[in-house]
C-alpha cells in the first residue's frame, strides 16, 4: 500500500548542481541549486529554477548566461557552502580557495577544480511561481580527463558526483551500476 505523501518537491535523486554567475562588476559567483535538469536535446538545453530573492537570479537576468558545474565528493563542503551563504554578502570562491575559469564561450566562469562544466547561453524565462525557471541552451560541455573511461565517455565510478535527498537535507554517493540502459528491459522483450 502506498501512502499519500501530499504535494511537495520530492524527487530522486536530485542533482548537485553549482550555477556559475557573474555580477553587474565582474565578480565571480557560485550558487547550490537543486531544482533543474536536462529539458532538451536538441538544442542540448537544461533548466535551473531560481527564486528572485537570490544574487545569482540578477546575475544571470544581467548576463544572459550560466554554467553548471558538477562537483565530487571531494568538494562536497564547498557544494553545500554555496548553498548557504550569499554571493552580495561574501566571496564564495575566497572562501572556499576555489578557482573561477573565465569560461571562452559565455559570460560566466566555472569552477576549475570540479570535474565536469556545462556553459550555458540564457534562451528563456519562464515565471512559474516562488521560482523562475531559466533555459540555457548547453554551448559546450567540458570535462576532466581523469574521469574520462572506455572510450572517452565520462565514468560515473571515476568522477564520484553526489545527490540531494531534499525532504532529509542529506547528501548522498552514487551507488554500483545495476545495468545498461536500453538494454537490460530487452530482457522481458526476449530480445
Amino acid at each position: 500500500m502506498k501512502k499519500s505523501l501530499g504535494a511537495k518537491t520530492i524527487l530522486y535523486p536530485t542533482p548537485v548542481l553549482i550555477v556559475g554567475t557573474y555580477d553587474k562588476k565582474g565578480k565571480p559567483n557560485a550558487m547550490n541549486v537543486a531544482w533543474g535538469g536536462l529539458c532538451c536535446s536538441s538544442p542540448p538545453s537544461l533548466a535551473i529554477s531560481l527564486r528572485k530573492a537570490t544574487y545569482s537570479y540578477g546575475n544571470i537576468v544581467e548576463r544572459k548566461a550560466f554554467t553548471i558545474n558538477i562537483p565530487s565528493e571531494n568538494y562536497a563542503k564547498e557544494a553545500d557552502y554555496f548553498g548557504i551563504a550569499s554571493g552580495s554578502k561574501e566571496d564564495k570562491f575566497s572562501a572556499t580557495n576555489l578557482t573561477a575559469v573565465k569560461s571562452d564561450l559565455v559570460d560566466a566562469p566555472y569552477i576549475g577544480e570540479f570535474p565536469l562544466i556545462l556553459e550555458c547561453k540564457l534562451m528563456h524565462t519562464v515565471e512559474i511561481g516562488l521560482h523562475t525557471q531559466f533555459v540555457g541552451e548547453i554551448m559546450d560541455v567540458k570535462i576532466e580527463d581523469s574521469v574520462l573511461g572506455e572510450g572517452g565517455t565520462i565514468d560515473i565510478e571515476k568522477m564520484h558526483p553526489f545527490f540531494y535527498a531534499p525532504e532529509i537535507r542529506a547528501y548522498y554517493g552514487v551507488g554500483k551500476c545495476i545495468g545498461k540502459a536500453f538494454s537490460l528491459g530487452k530482457q522481458i522483450k526476449g530480445i
